[in-house]
């Protein structure tokens, strides 16, 4: 009865299969809300086609012109009844300054994406662990935008008839804006509410703060998102709601990458925790190499006895110990 107890714990031990399916004893969904280091080439292919797929839709929207150029006279009015129409008088202060203006038309083609993709290299290279989250952030915000786009669509104030704004990229034939001169029908003129240049200056200006930490860079995190509000306005591209429309979007964002993964971007860990792998149970071999079979010598450890198998003094045998069943 020993012997064939032994075999069969030992065929079970050898029958049950190793778990490879998760290494970790996490789940599938845990696995995915878990940050994991960035992959270069899958980052940029993901950005690459993310942008190309947002200028895609956004563009694809209706312009819908008419209803377009009556949300902004409903929007400056109410602007004039909130006392906060002051976007015509600092656009027409700002554009008697040429080299102020010329260098703020340029600050709105370019360094919306400088700055955003340079604070994505910084985040990759140097807080791997926070950067899938923080990402989520950016990629959900603009997400949202889209609806806005598309429910809400809105003129820029230096394409409203009556509004007195001037298009400053015309009038000093600057490079580089996608509004106006001959790049003006690649892109959707009336998609002005939310302001995505205020969505990821913020985004940009926040991270950066929350994470950097020499105290004057910290400081220029909380300047640019400032600055892009006012080159925004002076260059009659937005008005200050299509602003307040641009943080509620980020708002939305940080929401989703709260929800996603548990804490804000800035809460998690710097670095990315390398996977812990369960250890193997012993295999055959091992317990073979022991000197006795691995369920023997699992099971029955406590019953083995300290001499060897000798004989009795009359020559027989010594008796096998029966088994104990409980009750």
């Amino acid at each position: 009865m020993g012997d064939t107890t032994v075999t069969t714990l030992e065929s079970r031990a050898t029958a049950v299969p190793h778990p490879v399916a998760d290494k970790t004893g996490q789940s599938p969904l845990r696995r995915l809300r878990t940050p994991r280091r960035p992959r270069l080439w899958f980052e940029i292919l993901l950005i690459a086609v993310s942008y190309w797929t947002y200028s895609l839709i956004r563009n694809a929207v209706p312009e819908q012109k008419a209803e377009a150029l009556r949300n902004a006279d409903w929007l400056w009015q109410l602007e004039h009844h909130l006392g906060i129409a002051v976007e015509e008088s600092i656009n027409h202060t700002v554009n008697s300054v040429t080299w102020l203006i010329v260098g703020m038309n340029y600050y709105y083609a370019t360094l919306h994406f400088i700055v955003t993709i340079g604070v994505l290299v910084w985040l990759y290279r140097s807080h791997p662990g926070r950067y899938a989250a923080t990402r989520l952030v950016l990629f959900a915000t603009t997400g949202v935008a889209l609806v806005g786009y598309y429910l809400y669509p809105l003129a820029p104030p230096r394409l409203m008839t009556n509004g007195g704004f001037i298009d400053t990229v015309l009038v000093h034939d600057t490079w580089g804006s996608m509004a106006s001169g001959d790049l003006k029908n690649m892109s959707n003129q009336y998609a002005a509410m939310p302001s995505m240049h205020i969505g990821w200056s913020v985004w940009s200006g926040l991270t950066i703060f929350a994470l950097a930490r020499i105290p004057w860079i910290r400081v220029l995190g909380l300047l640019y998102p400032t600055a892009t509000l006012v080159v925004i306005v002076a260059t009659a591209n937005h008005f200050w709601l299509d602003a307040v429309g641009g943080i509620i979007c980020l708002a939305f964002g940080y929401t989703v990458a709260r929800l996603w993964y548990g804490a804000f971007p800035h809460a998690l860990p710097r670095r990315v925790a390398k996977p812990r792998t369960q250890p193997h149970p012993p295999t055959a071999e091992r317990g073979r190499a022991g000197g006795c079979p691995p369920a023997a010598a699992g099971v029955n450890a406590e019953q083995a006895p300290d001499e060897p198998n000798r004989p009795t003094e009359d020559g027989h045998p010594p008796a096998r110990p029966r088994p104990t069943t409980h009750a």
